[in-house]
């Protein structure tokens, strides 16, 4: 299936010094997909035109004059830049002359300006953030990672139904597990709010498997977690810190003698293999779930190789049809629930 996506060149940390290379490296991997490069032009040929031999009609520029600021305030960006890189990605998505759109821009703004150009799906309430996070069986899908801080029960359902047909979609699993994140794994354990939603979610068609807490996550005792954007996205930045401490710790005691240099020397193969196995930038991308429209965020930090995985997440969404597949799940939902 051909997909075209449509790039925010100039979001994040690094702009097109690593969205572009990362760019081409997906078109060279994908044949039958395109890219839409948007951003100033200018700034866009000087990367494109040592290139376009190569990728021909599979890539284009799409001029864009305006560029969202990392720090920028989301009414600013939703009002005041209208013709930003990000806005304009997500017009083409819209407009259906790409699949899906990709930024690792401003997580506020893009949230704001998706729900706006492309709003919800019918029966979702709230779009919701889902990443992908490394596991011993493989990955776990855990959502809302932030754009919900007070959710309802209703909505953890709808968390659990999306977060369940991206698993299917991108795993290509049937019917993927799904957990909901507690303090406990008795159905007693949590606030209201979680033990109303453990009934709802009982009661739905998923192939729901209980409460889990949260060394489950990594455990992957489940496809899925669900959770509010508060837990979701205090979780996401915790095992990040944990990761960055390991990492360190590990440097530090490899380099404090000669004794340490040389065990680091013998053990660089184990090393190697763990660090490509637990890779954070292997999961980079996160998807903006419950719109009419596929959008994915990459980490605004993404180094080429990240991006390139957020670059594939967001083909792979598209190739499915993920819209759709939320769509049609949601219409089964009976009765639909009362927000």
């Amino acid at each position: 299936m051909a997909i075209t996506l449509a790039i925010d060149c100039m979001g994040g940390d690094h702009g097109p010094q690593v969205t572009l290379p990362a760019t081409f490296d997906f078109l060279r991997k994908n044949p039958s997909c395109s890219a839409i490069l948007v951003g100033p032009e200018l700034v866009l040929r000087a990367y494109v035109t040592p290139v376009e031999q190569e990728f021909g009609a599979r890539i284009s520029v799409h001029n864009a004059t305006e560029v969202i600021g990392m720090e920028e305030s989301i009414a600013s960006a939703l009002r005041s830049k209208k013709d930003s890189s990000m806005r304009v990605a997500i017009n083409l998505v819209k407009e259906g002359v790409a699949q899906a759109a990709v930024s690792a821009g401003n997580t506020g703004a893009l949230m704001a300006i998706a729900r706006f150009v492309l709003k919800t799906l019918p029966g979702i309430d709230r779009p919701a953030i889902c990443t992908v996070l490394p596991s011993r069986r493989g990955a776990t899908y855990v959502l809302d990672l932030g754009a919900n801080v007070d959710c309802s029960a209703e909505h953890l359902l709808q968390f659990g139904i999306m977060g369940a047909m991206l698993a299917s979609a991108l795993e290509h699993k049937e019917r993927p597990s799904v957990g909901l994140l507690n303090i406990g794994e008795e159905d007693i354990k949590g606030n209201d709010i979680v033990k109303r939603a453990g009934e709802l979610l009982r009661q739905s068609d998923l192939n729901f498997f209980g409460n889990v807490e949260g060394n489950d996550i990594f455990n992957g005792t489940t496809d899925v977690v669900v959770c509010d954007g508060f837990v979701g996205n205090v979780t996401l930045k915790a095992s990040e810190g944990l990761a960055q401490m390991i990492s360190s710790g590990l440097k530090e005691e490899f380099s404090r003698s000669i004794f340490t240099r040389l065990a680091a020397l013998i053990a660089m193969p184990v090393l190697k293999s763990f660090r490509r196995r637990f890779d954070h930038r292997r999961y980079n991308g996160a998807s903006l779930l419950g719109l009419k429209g596929i959008v994915v965020k990459s980490h605004g930090s993404a180094d080429r190789l990240a991006f390139l995985s957020a670059l594939t997440r967001a083909a792979e969404a598209a190739r499915q049809q993920l819209p759709i597949k939320i769509a049609e799940r949601m219409a089964a939902v009976s009765p639909a629930p009362t927000i």
